[in-house]
């Protein structure tokens, strides 16, 4: 969606298009789900989902379910009970699948994500005298980056030999998908595995997922995805695409709760094979599990990967969101999140127009099929006075040194109406 149209238009034009959009738009009853945060008797325009989302008001009701259940059975909570909590990663299990485009077996929610790439890495990052780099992008999260350099030193080896990282071309801000497939065939006889994250947490880029797996399999390679901003964010296929495996966090746009419970997915192609892997009780056979025996059997599918006694109020907030998302539909948002983030570049276009010196600048693509949701900003001058103003004028984004500001619409409680609002503030900060 293009609003071209509507550069020159006064704004008060702008909020009364907003408020109409927000009138027709089928999704608007989601907001009232979850709590806006108030600050001086008004809400916050809460730009953050990409780092924390908002608390859905089912999430209370959710752990007290499980309280009541605790101060009720005790211990039999695990076998007793509607839900007994031996077979809480089950509960939400279809709604994680539909999300993620994977059938209900390849996935589990379990653990938190640097823990589970580290788990992820054991079985599917098989190196060989020959076959031993991991091809990844520059710049990708710090705990990515940090498990991909302690893990391959787990392993006896030297991280600047065994990684190679694909970075943007000089003066270009994000990555081109034919730097990473040339990458990929280029380092084809050395490479054993290409792990990356499916969308940028700093430049909001959406990587084209399907076709680097395609590439990677090609050559023989092994391909997993870290998804914690792409999952909840943008629809995926996880099991049409052939992924081998991926993991993620839920408290962002999954809105499951600061730490919340993380998952992961493992393509059915691999439930049947010997991989290597680190073990706990909870991956055990369930059938089993309590007879305490020696030697490790696996459960079917995802779950096999577990390790240890579940959070069940995690998992239980987790659900509550999951249910939230199965009722709205992942393609239905993602239409929304389109209109939403294309209606805020506009804003952010109309306020460098207006200050006739583009001083804010949007790295992330401008093609909606390479985006998510946020939209990232280098601000040119005094990029954290204007984050500041933003801020005290009831507008929450999200700051990264040296002069970047994050801002993500969630369609599920962000609207159309709060985006026109962010830029008229924009359009009244031409003194920074």
């Amino acid at each position: 969606m293009t609003f071209e149209k509507y550069l020159n238009v006064p704004i008060e034009e702008l909020q009364d298009w907003a408020r109409q959009q927000d009138q027709s738009d089928p999704l608007r009853h989601f907001r009232a789900q979850f709590y806006v945060p108030v600050r001086q008797n008004k809400p916050l325009i809460y730009l953050c989902g990409n780092s924390l989302g908002l608390q859905p008001k089912a999430a209370l009701e959710a752990i007290k379910t499980e309280l009541d259940t605790w101060q009720n059975h005790g211990v039999e909570g695990w076998f007793e009970g509607t839900q007994p909590w031996l077979f809480y990663h089950k509960y939400g299990q279809k709604e994680l699948a539909n999300v993620l485009g994977a059938q209900p077996a390849e996935v589990c929610s379990m653990n938190q994500l640097t823990v589970n790439i580290h788990l992820l890495l054991t079985s599917f990052y098989n190196p060989t005298p020959q076959k031993f780099k991991i091809l990844t992008i520059a710049g990708d999260f710090p705990s990515d980056q940090y498990a991909l350099e302690t893990h391959l030193q787990s392993r006896g080896m030297l991280p600047q030999n065994a990684l190679i990282e694909v970075a943007a071309r000089a003066g270009e801000r994000t990555i081109r998908t034919k730097d990473l497939l040339a990458a990929i065939a280029e380092h084809q006889s050395s490479l054993a595995l290409v792990f990356m994250s499916g969308l940028n947490y700093y430049t909001g880029q959406l990587f084209d997922m399907p076709t680097i797996t395609q590439a990677a399999h090609a050559a023989g390679v092994a391909v997993g995805f870290d998804l914690a901003h792409a999952i909840g964010n943008v629809p995926l296929q996880l099991h049409a695409w052939g992924v081998d495996f991926a993991t993620w966090c839920s408290y962002k746009y999954l809105n499951s709760g600061p730490g919340g419970v993380s998952g992961v997915f493992v393509h059915q192609n691999h439930h049947d094979r010997n991989l290597p892997r680190l073990a706990g009780w909870w991956g055990y056979d369930e059938a089993r599990r309590f007879e305490m025996t020696k030697g490790f059997v696996p459960m079917q599918g995802a779950a096999g990967w577990q390790l240890s006694t579940p959070n069940i109020l995690s998992l239980a907030v987790h659900r509550a969101s999951l249910a939230i998302f199965e009722e709205a539909g992942i393609e239905n948002l993602r239409q929304k999140s389109r209109q939403l983030t294309a209606f805020l570049e506009l804003m952010i276009t109309r306020a460098n127009q207006r200050t006739n010196k583009n001083w804010i600048e949007i790295m992330t693509p401008q093609h909606p099929d390479e985006r998510g949701s946020q939209l990232s900003l280098l601000v040119a001058e005094n990029g954290r006075e204007l984050f500041d103003f933003l801020l005290h004028n009831h507008i929450v984004g999200d700051w990264r040194e040296p002069n970047c500001i994050r801002l993500a619409p969630a369609p599920l409680y962000n609207t159309f109406e709060e985006i026109a609002e962010v830029g008229r503030c924009l359009e009244l900060a031409q003194f920074v």
